[in-house]
């Protein structure tokens, strides 16, 4: 059985740091992309991050560039999200998802999709 399980999310104010963490099981995690997207209260979900198999590269939409940080530990099983220096616009539901392979920034398919985690900026 496949599953995403995202934690690590909050209530932060703005500056502040949170650490996400999407624990995968049920597939062989190290043969996918892995992905971070964010949907926000009457917007689009919108795709954060995404890092390769190897970890080797990453991609970032531009409103997080120099903020957050993607990384995966393919010995656990273990997707990150760093996020640093938190905006308010940062608020949003958190998702993890897998794709099988390398998939480019603009390909829309996504293959497992956890829960979400809240993730709520403000003082």
């Amino acid at each position: 059985q496949v599953q995403l399980v995202e934690s690590g999310g909050g209530l932060v104010q703005p500056g502040g740091s949170l650490r996400l963490s999407c624990a995968a099981s049920g597939f062989t995690f190290s043969m996918y992309t892995m992905r971070w997207h964010r949907q926000a209260p009457g917007k689009e979900r919108e795709l954060v991050a995404d890092i390769t198999r190897s970890g080797g590269n990453t991609n970032y939409v531009d409103s997080v560039k120099g903020r957050f940080t993607i990384s995966r530990d393919n010995t656990n099983d273990i997707l990150y999200l760093q996020m640093m220096s938190l905006k308010p616009e940062d608020t949003a539901v958190y998702y993890c998802s897998a794709v099988w392979g390398y998939v480019s920034w603009t390909n829309r398919r996504n293959d497992y999709w956890g829960q979400g985690t809240q993730v709520t900026v403000s003082s």
